[in-house]
């Protein structure tokens, strides 16, 4: 019993280092990558920007009927905070990479009570490289 849970301790405690080390990187990323308004997805609709997210994720991380809502509410949320920020890209970037950063630490947190250990490892692994216009998912990470 004990070796059970040590096991499950020690999965738990990799897990959220992994998770904390990564959303560090994403926040310096934002910093030090030069990213303008222009670089990213556009949020003047945020409805078709969600369900364009939400078409990814959903087969992608395999979401169950009961994680798709709030998934998406998450999502949605988090987009709607990113949009009032998004001035900020080309005016401060400094100030957006900080808001930024701690918008996706924020929406990290929560995604991570409703997927699974796995679903939630592999979200972080669909990070893009560097922020696009033409990757929906650059709305999430940058």
């Amino acid at each position: 019993m004990k070796a059970l849970f040590l096991a499950v301790a020690l999965t738990v405690t990799s897990s959220v280092a992994f998770s904390q080390s990564f959303l560090k990187k994403v926040e310096g990323v934002a910093a030090s990558k030069n990213i303008s308004a222009s670089s990213l997805p556009s949020l003047s609709n945020i409805g078709s920007v969600k369900d364009a997210i939400m078409g990814k994720l959903t087969p992608t991380l395999g979401l169950t009927a009961a994680q798709k809502p709030s998934v998406s509410t998450q999502v949605t949320d988090y987009l709607k905070s990113k949009a009032e920020i998004m001035p900020l890209a080309n005016t401060d970037k400094t100030a957006y990479a900080s808001k930024s950063g701690s918008l996706i630490s924020g929406l990290g947190g929560k995604l991570k009570t409703i997927l699974t250990t796995a679903q939630y490892a592999k979200f972080l692994g669909l990070k893009p490289k560097a922020p696009s216009a033409g990757n929906v998912l650059s709305s999430l990470f940058f």
